[in-house]
């Protein structure tokens, strides 16, 4: 045992050497080779001890903007599912009362109608699915804030800080403006295109306009002028994302105010006062955008030259 015990130990004492001369020739080779790799090497842990520094400096972004597509859209379900649920609930609290709130959509056009005639259903389920029509459209309207939240939640992590103090008071005045545009299209415009056009029927007609007809005629109504009353917070985004400036849009008033007309024109009935009561109103409104603007951009430019100040000074 002992003999075997050290035939065995010179085996590995040649062995060893074999190895350790290899090994000596390798180094000498790749001695260069570590000299520049250990400056890479240095100048890259560098490099990631600054972007370590500049990501903890900077905003840091939620855990959302990490995650892979199909969670983004397990998560999208899940916030049109909420939404869905909302205006579902809503309207089966207000479908009870879908014939008073026809009654209610209907009262600009019955005041406007001779004593001897009526509004008709030309089908049978008309009766049925223009109040339920109507219901949905209602329901809707009524959860459009929660509707706007959802949508605020889903976006929301993608965002920076900056960002989202521009995006709270850009969402709450979007569904004010929503709101003052279908206002003023039941309240204002409504009332004076069913009279224009009803005023100019011939002497031998006899106005009998149809509940479908005439509840997909308002609904266009609506949609328009609370679409048209978010150009201004349209228009301050532009602005504020860099897409247009403000010395361009100023330059370019003069077809900005055609387009407005042109626009009108397109989207509203065929008369002269509804095209005036929707491109007046969008000219007013780009006008506001465009003020808010110059007052926004002109805060940030002060704040800037403050901060500057303050680098200055430290």
């Amino acid at each position: 045992m002992g003999l075997f015990k050290r035939k065995k130990s010179r085996q590995e004492k040649i062995m060893d050497a074999d190895i350790k001369a290899a090994t000596e020739t390798l180094d000498s080779n790749t001695d260069s080779e570590n000299v520049d790799n250990s400056k890479v090497d240095s100048s890259t842990v560098d490099n990631i001890n600054v972007d370590s520094n500049n990501e903890d400096s900077g905003d840091i972004l939620s855990s959302l903007g990490d995650m892979p597509i199909t969670e983004h859209l397990i998560e999208l379900r899940r916030h049109l599912i909420k939404i869905c649920v909302a205006v579902l609930v809503i309207f089966l609290a207000l479908v009870g009362f879908s014939r008073e709130l026809y009654d209610f959509l209907s009262d600009p056009l019955v005041a406007q109608l001779p004593a001897n005639s009526t509004m008709i259903a030309t089908d049978i389920t008309s009766n049925f699915m223009a109040p339920i029509r109507l219901t949905i459209f209602v329901a809707a309207f009524f959860a459009m804030p929660y509707i706007l939240y959802q949508i605020w939640s889903f976006v929301a992590p993608g965002l920076y800080k900056k960002e989202k103090k521009v995006a709270i008071p850009v969402l709450m005045s979007s569904i004010f403006l929503f709101y003052a545009g279908v206002a003023f299209s039941y309240f204002i415009v409504l009332k004076g295109v069913l009279k224009f056009f009803i005023m100019f029927a011939p002497q031998n007609v006899l106005p009998m306009t149809d509940i479908d007809s005439y509840l997909s005629f308002a609904l266009k109504l609506f949609m328009v002028f609370g679409l048209t009353f978010e150009i201004p917070v349209v228009t301050l985004l532009l602005i504020l994302a860099g897409v247009v400036s403000i010395q361009s849009l100023e330059d370019k008033r003069r077809y900005i105010i055609v387009g407005c007309f042109a626009v009108a024109a397109v989207v509203t009935p065929p008369d002269g006062v509804s095209m005036l009561m929707l491109a007046i109103p969008m000219w007013l409104l780009f006008e506001l955008g465009l003020f808010l603007a110059k007052i926004l951009i002109k805060e940030e430019r002060s704040l800037d030259a403050a901060d500057d100040i303050e680098l200055k000074k430290e």
